[in-house]
């Protein structure tokens, strides 16, 4: 340690007290915002109601769905506190979270109500999130030929559907996945861990701080969401946090990769992402609506199993982990 540059030393302990600082703030900010939003979700009415005519409602009392601004805020302010970044970037990512959030709400607005709103405005506005970010200049833009080394960048229109995809793609499943206490929250905190680090390696510092971020919010959230929970985030939190995962890979694993590291993010998000491609296509083969929620989805199947809400939850983050366990994996090999 003594022969490495002074400076250098300096530099590395500022960063790790940045990133340190960075999640700190992020989870104080939540955890402290989320107990008042709580409270105004009761006197606004704006609570999920357990309803009988349906199995997807697991829980029995009125629950507040106002974390998701918490969340919002919390990982917004933290950003822009300590990243400094003001970019055309993260102004597409703040209008694109926005939107999310705006339509959200709706949604949930909704449930609260007793009813389910229209699928085709939430995937409108869920695309239009997609879009600003690719405008703004963050996109899959192609990869390194693993046999040459050289970068092969593809065609304007492949780069636009394919970032649209794993934008709306990652956005949906993280949605679905929220479907019992602790769960989404928790795999969410578990691919940004995993994407921090991929970030950390690959020197992407921007990437780095978003993930950590979303860590402390998560974390934070998870305190009060854990079962039996106290506070939901709704479909505006989920598809919050969906859509900062999506953009994280693409700031992050996607940038600079090889035709092995592609398959970094996915396997961070393995489960989230594998359970719901296997959801559509049994929808698709029954004829099913596709993006019309229902109890197939794989914590709602060990439900049905036997197993409760706790074991259910830790079976998925054991899974998480070691899926996001081979992803690091894959990095070390790619490095």
């Amino acid at each position: 340690m003594a022969n490495l540059n002074p400076a250098f030393q300096k530099t590395t302990v500022v960063i790790v007290i940045l990133y340190v600082l960075s999640f700190v703030v992020s989870f104080l900010i939540v955890y402290l915002l989320i107990p008042p939003l709580g409270r105004l979700a009761f006197r606004l009415d704006f609570v999920d109601r357990p309803r009988q005519d349906t199995e997807r409602k697991i829980h029995r009392e009125p629950i507040p769905l106002t974390a998701s601004y918490a969340i919002f805020l919390g990982f917004f302010i933290t950003y822009l506190l300590f990243a400094r970044d003001f970019s055309l970037e993260t102004l597409a990512l703040f209008a694109g979270g926005v939107l999310l959030l705006t339509i959200g709400t709706i949604d949930d607005w909704y449930k609260t109500k007793g009813k389910d709103f229209p699928a085709l405005p939430k995937f409108v506005v869920q695309i239009g999130a997609a879009v600003l970010v690719f405008l703004s200049g963050n996109a899959f833009t192609g990869f390194i030929n693993p046999f040459s080394g050289d970068y092969v960048s593809l065609p304007v229109l492949l780069q636009f559907i394919l970032t649209i995809l794993w934008i709306f793609g990652v956005t949906t499943v993280i949605n679905f996945s929220d479907g019992m206490d602790g769960l989404a929250g928790g795999l969410t905190a578990i691919s940004a861990v995993t994407l921090f680090i991929v970030a950390l390696t690959k020197g992407q510092s921007a990437s780095a701080m978003m993930a950590i971020i979303l860590v402390g919010v998560t974390l934070a959230y998870l305190r009060y969401n854990k079962a039996p929970a106290k506070i939901f985030m709704g479909d505006a939190g989920a598809t919050f946090l969906g859509f900062i995962l999506a953009v994280i890979a693409l700031d992050g694993a996607f940038k600079q990769a090889t035709v092995l590291s592609l398959f970094i993010p996915i396997l961070a998000l393995g489960v989230p992402i594998f359970d719901n491609i296997f959801v559509v296509i049994k929808r698709f083969l029954k004829g099913q609506a596709i993006y019309q929620a229902d109890a197939t989805q794989v914590h709602y199947r060990l439900l049905k199993a036997g197993l409760n809400q706790k074991q259910v939850v830790a079976v998925l983050y054991l899974v998480s982990v070691c899926l996001s366990l081979s992803s690091i994996i894959l990095l070390l090999i790619e490095t």
